[in-house]
């Protein structure tokens, strides 16, 4: 199958995993131990580096809704904030998952010839996929070697780059199997998504 299905349908699916809520919610983060070790890894790296979105989501969504207080006491969270907060907390959750699982299982040179394919219907629009796709590369390649400094003003160190690095894709041609792929997974989560209205 082309990258670019993948790519898509793994869109697709991030999609329909913004819609879940309650058990199905629940039953998705129950799985999430058979993704494998190394996609398990990346998502720790991955929630740790947003704890603070984390942190953030729980005490806006806890304090800042509307409803019966969890405990008595006048600093306590809303029952109703809770639940939003923890519904919101497993979304992101899911997301940061398919994010490990795509980089663990798709090569950067893979992911940046899908993520051209996909762009090149918008040349028509003026946008150019090749300024696209090395921008999307330098972006995953900065976050992947961020240092971890404790002064930020390293931060602003330019890295050392010779400015001669060549970028190749190898593109495929699409075959049928991935076009009906990509319907029947778009239709899928199409009619999940109208079933969730």
């Amino acid at each position: 199958m082309h990258p670019t299905t993948y790519l898509v349908v793994w869109l697709l699916l991030l999609v329909a995993s913004q819609s879940l809520a309650g058990q199905a919610l629940l039953v998705a983060l129950l799985l999430l131990p058979l993704l494998g070790r190394s996609s398990l890894r990346r998502l720790r790296r991955l929630a740790w580096r947003t704890r603070w979105l984390f942190l953030s989501l729980v005490v806006i969504l806890s304090w800042g809704s509307v409803g019966e207080p969890a405990w008595n006491g006048a600093l306590a969270p809303t029952r109703e904030g809770l639940l939003v907060a923890a519904t919101h907390l497993g979304r992101l959750l899911l997301a940061l998952s398919a994010v490990a699982v795509l980089f663990e299982s798709m090569p950067l040179a893979t992911l940046l010839t899908a993520t051209h394919r996909l762009l090149e219907p918008l040349r028509a629009c003026g946008v150019e996929p090749e300024r696209g796709v090395v921008r999307l590369m330098l972006v995953l390649r900065y976050l992947e070697t961020m240092p971890r400094p404790r002064d930020w003003r390293r931060l602003l160190d330019l890295p050392a780059n010779d400015g001669n690095e060549v970028l190749e894709l190898v593109d495929q041609r699409f075959s049928w199997l991935d076009a009906m792929t990509m319907l029947i997974v778009a239709g899928g989560v199409a009619a999940f998504l109208s079933r969730q209205v």
